[in-house]
């Protein structure tokens, strides 16, 4: 049964604005229209606001969900199960930094100094294996993930953040240098950014990687990661990863 741009307006919460936006744009057309040239959505199509709207909450931009939703690899189950698994992580997150929040509070009223470790119990460092549950969350790579961090102790984690933090760096100086991401400078970079993934976390292919190089940009989160270093700096890591992994394929 079709459904009028009024009534999907009504049923997702949003307005008749930006369902006729969306429809401009290319991201949401509605598959028929009345007699009267009234815009007609299908079952289809509302599963495919729903995933506009999932990949908002995430913030995404408009132009980065169309690209999304584009490829011909797009599949919905994994995509939901991803996202499913970024809103758990954050709501998680944001639990826990709650709870940070109102002991620290607590201490303040009462006049208490809270230990120092203690201070930081919200901000964990498991969030440099996001990425992992982000796409891969019920895979052997996420498995792989979780029974090595399991082991890390606080100097294994700090040794890890160094060493991502030396290869952003090191990223950010080649850009500064003018160093294109097909270049060989580059290239290794990311070689070097696949290998550390691998070494602390899970199997990564180059194909992986090339995945991981989307999510780099797609996502805002991680996307700051990289870009708060130097602007551009996620796209210009994308870019390297592609060129690393068609120099890997060609060997």
């Amino acid at each position: 049964m079709a459904t009028t741009v009024g009534e999907l307006a009504s049923l997702a919460r949003v307005s008749v604005r930006t369902l006729h936006h969306y429809d401009e744009i290319g991201l949401l057309r509605p598959s028929g229209r009345s007699g009267a040239g009234y815009r007609l959505y299908t079952e289809g199509d509302l599963q495919r606001l729903q995933q506009v709207l999932f990949f908002r909450e995430l913030g995404f931009k408009l132009d980065e969900i169309a690209r999304i939703l584009a490829d011909p690899g797009f599949d919905r189950r994994q995509t939901l199960l991803a996202q499913r698994a970024l809103l758990v992580e954050r709501a998680d997150r944001a639990r826990a930094l709650v709870d940070l929040v109102d002991r620290t509070l607590k201490a303040l009223e009462e006049g208490d100094t809270m230990n120092p470790e203690d201070t930081f119990e919200g901000f964990d460092p498991a969030k440099y294996e996001d990425e992992a549950k982000a796409w891969w969350g019920t895979t052997e790579a996420y498995a792989e993930s979780r029974r090595r961090t399991s082991r890390y102790t606080k100097d294994d984690w700090k040794r890890m953040a160094d060493e991502s933090k030396a290869t952003v760096d090191e990223l950010a100086q080649a850009m500064d240098d003018g160093v294109t991401p097909t270049d060989a400078r580059a290239m290794d970079l990311a070689e070097q950014h696949r290998l550390h993934l691998e070494h602390w976390f899970y199997p990564c292919s180059s194909a992986m990687h090339v995945g991981l190089g989307e999510m780099y940009v797609a996502d805002p989160r991680f996307a700051a990661v990289y870009d708060q270093r130097r602007a551009g700096l996620s796209e210009f890591l994308r870019a390297a990863i592609q060129a690393n992994a068609a120099r890997a394929n060609a060997l």
